[in-house]
């Protein structure tokens, strides 16, 4: 698709504005940490992120969209086998890919080699937009490469592939903004989307509430798979967010990239 990549930059860049701008105005949580010592940190790692991919896609002959562009053309994967109406492939390659994500978030939280790598998301001590980049690049690379095999056995069209990306971005920003919705605003919306006060269970230091609401777009799957808690047991203003380190090594860029090869 003709200027992807600029599309994909600017919903990105106007969703992280209004999610800051709003939690700014409207906090859920007071912070324990400055802005500016994290968000240096979450961005100077989403920097990395953005030149890991660019370097695999030096090496690989495709990334997720351009898989989707060679699939169709070579007639691969389940939906070109099929003939359904754009709408539903879409919609359906949508709600797969969606799956997928939430499988693989399951995984890395069970699988001690992957953790080491996610802990890197779960260390940062606040939550809000800038927590949302913040993934080890090495973890950003597998999970690119799980989304490149994904596509090429299910054959979506790239426009599904293209919205999925935004959806997917858009909705982990929401989820993991400080943003106080009213609570029958959550109760509405977490049937479908989830939502800031679902996804921060997710963020608690104990872990039987991390290792819960695994979810980045759609709250369906972790209701379906018994792995749904709707609120913390100290509450949303007592809990604690991240993990043992509850000082200010995670807010540091150096020692966040190396956190996956520490000795602990």
């Amino acid at each position: 698709m003709e200027n992807e990549a600029a599309i994909r930059l600017a919903v990105f860049l106007g969703l992280f504005t209004l999610f800051a701008a709003t939690e700014a105005l409207i906090p859920r949580r007071a912070r324990t940490q400055t802005r500016s010592k994290r968000w240096v940190t979450n961005w100077g790692i989403t920097v990395a992120n953005t030149l890991f991919l660019r370097g695999m896609a030096f090496v690989l002959p495709v990334l997720a969209v351009g898989a989707a562009v060679d699939a169709q053309a070579q007639g691969w994967g389940l939906l070109n086998a099929l003939t359904l109406p754009g709408w539903i492939e879409v919609v359906a390659a949508i709600l797969i890919l969606d799956f997928v994500i939430w499988a693989q978030h399951l995984i890395t939280h069970k699988v001690p080699l992957l953790w080491r790598l996610h802990r890197v998301h779960h260390a940062d001590v606040d939550m809000d937009v800038t927590t949302a980049i913040r993934f080890h690049p090495i973890e950003i690379g597998l999970s690119m490469l799980i989304k490149i095999g994904v596509v090429y056995l299910l054959g979506p069209a790239a426009l599904a592939v293209i919205l999925f990306e935004i959806i997917l971005n858009g909705t982990a920003m929401f989820n993991h903004a400080n943003i106080r919705l009213p609570l029958w605003v959550d109760a509405i919306v977490r049937r479908v989307l989830v939502t800031p006060d679902m996804h921060r269970v997710h963020h608690s230091i104990h872990r039987h509430e991390h290792d819960s609401n695994y979810g980045f777009a759609l709250s369906i799957w972790d209701r379906m798979f018994g792995t749904y808690i709707a609120q913390p047991a100290a509450g949303h203003d007592d809990m604690e967010v991240g993990l043992e380190w509850q000082d200010d090594r995670p807010a540091k860029l150096g020692w966040s990239l190396a956190l996956p090869f520490a000795r602990k």
